[in-house]
């Protein structure tokens, strides 16, 4: 047989390159990547045209402003645990992503944003539309790296999906210059499985955890707090037998509602500033105190000097980073959740605190009494906030995935829904990124088709991200929009009633109709403005098959209670105003 002639191994050779644009397009699909978030621009377009080809492969959601891509890259990995992924092009479109990928990186969300850039002959001259978005982005990332030759480009993607992923999860950059993404290459594909110099997780320590079961093992009244750690990690199962076990009451962050059933026996509440009342006075009564994927937010610490003085601290945590940070640790295991609550489970007696447990059920009938009864069955004329709330929760039977903007509209999602489901609840922590609701609401929906998700928002946040109701109409998603309106920045405002004489400098605000606008984006819409009609326009809404905007007037001085001012001890919560 004659061999083949050396034009001939010139054209195979040919022939089986791609561009990196499409070599992009490929190492997503090899990553499993069904659903890619984002706006075309000039210098991510030879990205947008290899992806015309894969239409069938992979979906691509045009939203209608980078901000908006991003937030619905981290509602969908939020809830499908997977790693959302977002494109954008150069200049103004990659730093239009700041402020998502900053909320992930405090958040730990895992994501991946694929950004164009110049050529890279012109990185450095104040070219058309550049901007160092490598230097920008770098302190609100895990990682982040400049692509400027095609053959990087499986590599640099394995690797942004490997460290997204892994550990503890963030966000992650790659930068692409438009001459990688026309340059030709070889493309092979390899799943990252390890970087050196990275650890994305400490093997456990036998002795820490011995430590941790004899302090416990020892304890009259223990306390759990939980964070987002939990769910991920998917620890929930280890949680749930962990507490049962050693009968020890628990209570969550805000990004750690729904790791735990809203009705379990020992689950108390939410920690934090407008958290439930007992899990806050009591971290200031128990003698150990174990945290489990939680970094002791300022805003579930209040006063560090004054929080939990008493307590013997149990710190389970994946990032030693977070470990003696703010909250000494007398304990600290460093490791994966899910590992870390299994072995010790193994390691603790089988106890029950009866006694202990009824002290947060005597603070919760005095919560009950002093707030929840006055939110949830008013007997003033205006809707309050967590009646609307509780009414979806219970509609929907505690099926539903919550997501909340930022505010009072946010408390109020979290203190009055109920959660049944892991993966339920979905909110802007850290960062707290007002206009976070809306394009959250629509990753979220798109990662979790089959259930119902409903966002809570308020007319503050909704403004700045509404044109997203173009990207819900155009995909003809079943998103279910609560607008809690007060027409006021709510949160700010209950500061300035509270802390500043009622001196509402610039935070009443002039609306304009919701529902109209809903209704120009082919949106069906409802206002409600009193209690009687509340019902049943939320069935009509819960009922509709597709997206559906609800208008609904609240108090104006509706405020959420409990509150934990600024600079105070978890122990001097404030029950009402009068307080």
């Amino acid at each position: 047989m004659t061999a083949p002639s050396k034009e001939f191994m010139e054209m195979k050779q040919k022939a089986m390159q791609i561009t990196g644009a499409e070599a992009v397009i490929r190492s997503l699909l090899e990553e499993g990547v069904e659903t890619i978030f984002g706006y075309p621009g000039g210098a991510i377009m030879p990205v947008y045209d290899a992806l015309y080809d894969f239409d069938k492969q992979v979906r691509h959601i045009l939203t209608r402003h980078e901000q908006g891509a991003v937030h619905a890259a981290q509602g969908y990995a939020r809830v499908t645990g997977d790693v959302g992924v977002c494109f954008a092009t150069s200049g103004p479109g990659a730093t239009n992503l700041i402020t998502g990928i900053a909320d992930a990186m405090i958040d730990s969300t895992p994501l991946v944003c694929i950004t164009g850039q110049v050529a890279s002959p012109l990185l450095g001259t104040d070219a058309f539309q550049e901007s160092d978005v490598v230097g920008i982005s770098m302190p609100v990332t895990k990682w982040n790296y400049q692509i400027t030759t095609p053959e990087e480009i499986p590599t640099a993607i394995a690797q942004a999906f490997y460290i997204a992923r892994s550990g503890r999860p963030g966000p992650v950059v790659l930068d692409l210059t438009k001459d990688a993404q026309f340059g030709k290459m070889d493309f092979t594909y390899k799943r990252c499985e390890k970087i050196r110099s990275y650890v994305p997780e400490y093997p456990l320590d036998k002795e820490s955890l011995k430590s941790a079961s004899d302090l416990i093992n020892s304890a009259k009244k223990p306390f759990l707090l939980f964070g987002q750690g939990v769910i991920l990690s998917s620890a929930e199962r280890e949680l749930q037998e962990f507490i049962e076990k050693a009968g020890i009451p628990a209570a969550g962050t805000l990004l750690g509602l729904s790791a735990l059933d809203s009705d379990h026996e020992l689950h108390t509440g939410m920690l934090g500033m407008h958290g439930n009342y007992g899990p806050n006075i009591k971290t200031n009564e128990c003698d150990v105190l174990i945290a489990v994927g939680m970094r002791f937010d300022d805003r579930v610490t209040g006063d560090v000097k004054r929080y939990a003085r008493q307590a013997k601290v149990i710190h389970l945590e994946i990032d030693p980073s977070e470990i003696n940070k703010i909250i000494k640790a007398d304990v600290a295991v460093l490791g994966d959740a899910k590992k870390s609550l299994r072995m010790l489970t193994r390691l603790v007696k089988k106890q029950e605190h009866t006694d202990w447990v009824n002290e947060f059920h005597q603070a919760a009938d005095i919560e009950n009494e002093k707030v929840i009864q006055k939110d949830l069955f008013p007997v003033k004329p205006g809707l309050t906030m967590g009646e609307v709330v509780r009414m979806s929760s219970e509609l929907t039977n505690n099926q539903s995935v919550v997501v909340a903007d930022v505010g009072q509209n946010q408390m109020a999602a979290a203190r009055y829904s109920k959660f049944s489901k892991t993966r339920s609840h979905i909110s802007s922590g850290g960062l707290g990124t007002m206009g976070f609701g809306l394009p959250a609401a629509i990753g979220a929906k798109i990662g979790a088709p089959d259930r119902e998700v409903v966002a809570f928002v308020g007319d503050g946040g909704l403004q700045m991200t509404i044109q997203e109701l173009g990207t819900i109409a155009q995909e003809n998603l079943p998103v279910k929009l609560v607008v809690l309106n007060n027409h006021f920045l709510g949160m700010v405002r209950q500061w300035q009633q509270l802390f500043f004489e009622r001196r509402y400098s610039f935070t009443e605000m002039v609306n304009p109709d919701f529902v109209k606008i809903a209704e120009g984006f082919g949106i069906p819409g409802k206002k409600v403005t009193t209690r009687e009609e509340l019902k049943v326009a939320m069935k009509e809404m819960i009922d509709n098959p597709g997206p559906f905007l609800l208008d609904v007037l609240v108090e104006k001085e509706d405020n959420i209670f409990p509150m934990v001012p600024t600079g105070a001890s978890v122990s001097d919560i404030l029950l009402s105003a009068e307080e």
